[in-house]
């Protein structure tokens, strides 16, 4: 449940491959309720997250750091400054813990109060207050991440662009929420870090 310098990069250039793979349909999921633009200004971002952690950061501060100023400055709409958020509490926390559980918590209490959105709001939150207590626990597995994406599809946005749309933004599985599926996902796959 330790996060490294290194542990982070092979976590960093997963989430990065995910989103390349799916940027097309992270945009469709977009289409409807938000600018269709979702997965490829995140596909942008990831890019220069790979670029920035290609020289290795010298401790974890700095590479979440690192992280956190390329997704702030190369992604457009709100996510960005959400994910970016996540990552620069992260870095804050990294001074006391390289418990993966203790950062993730501090990056979502970051993104509730960027963005003000709780749970049930049809939101990225959604997803990581769902799964962060289960990376706590030690027990998150692919299953709970799906159920926890495909729980927003029957919400009713009341942040974002998604949000204008009220009852027509039902049917649809949040964009932001399914990009934060795939961090999860790659979390998942990095070995040594659950």
């Amino acid at each position: 449940m330790t996060l490294t310098v290194d542990t982070l990069t092979v976590w960093m250039n997963k989430f990065a491959d995910k989103i390349e793979t799916n940027k097309q349909y992270l945009s469709d999921l977009d289409t409807p309720i938000g600018d269709g633009d979702h997965g490829f200004n995140m596909d942008r971002g990831m890019k220069a997250v790979e670029e920035k952690l290609s020289t290795k950061p010298s401790d974890l501060t700095n590479g979440l750091k690192t992280i956190a100023m390329a997704l702030i400055s190369t992604v457009g709409g709100a996510s960005g400054p959400l994910y970016g958020t996540a990552f620069l509490e992260m870095a804050k926390k990294s001074s006391s813990t390289d418990n993966i559980g203790e950062l993730l918590d501090a990056a979502l209490a970051g993104i509730e109060k960027r963005g003000g959105a709780k749970p049930g709001d049809k939101t990225m939150v959604d997803v990581w207050s769902a799964l962060v207590p289960s990376v706590k626990a030690g027990n998150l597995t692919k299953d709970k991440i799906r159920s926890a994406v495909d729980a927003t599809k029957d919400m009713v946005a009341k942040k974002g662009r998604a949000s204008y749309l009220g009852e027509r933004s039902k049917g649809h599985i949040d964009p932001g929420s399914e990009s934060s599926g795939y961090l999860f996902e790659t979390l998942l796959e990095t070995e040594g870090l659950l």
